[in-house]
């Protein structure tokens, strides 16, 4: 049950090749699968998460990952991701994809994580 794992554990069962990124992607993609009811992703965008873990997988065998290299995140909506929607839970931005990365998410990016999607939230945080 990876789901049930700190980001340490699923950073060394990587490492030492217990679980690789795809199968981990994977299972957290069906988990936000099996769970749609509870409305908790606004975005999920399950086929550039798929193609950055296989990415990620090459970079762990070669040994030149980084901290986060591999590890599934979401985002909160509020944080902007370059081509994807940014709602910030409201209506008023259902349709804004935005043309740059927050810092936050340019950070995460490079330090390797993998995108699973945007979650949900209070609109625009309030």
């Amino acid at each position: 049950m990876p789901h049930r794992q700190s980001l340490s554990s699923l950073r060394k069962m990587l490492q030492t090749k217990k679980i690789s990124s795809v199968e981990l992607t994977s299972h957290f993609l069906q988990r936000i699968d099996q769970n749609r009811e509870l409305n908790a992703f606004i975005t999920v965008d399950a086929e550039t998460a798929l193609a950055n873990a296989r990415q990620a997988d090459i970079s762990l065998n070669d040994k030149s990952g980084d901290l986060l290299t591999g590890l599934p995140l979401a985002l909160k909506d509020i944080f902007c991701t370059r081509g994807m929607l940014t709602s910030c839970g409201s209506r008023m931005l259902a349709n804004f994809t935005s043309p740059y990365d927050a810092t936050v998410t340019e950070r995460l990016n490079a330090a390797g994580s993998v995108l699973l999607g945007k979650t949900n939230m209070d609109e625009f945080a309030m």
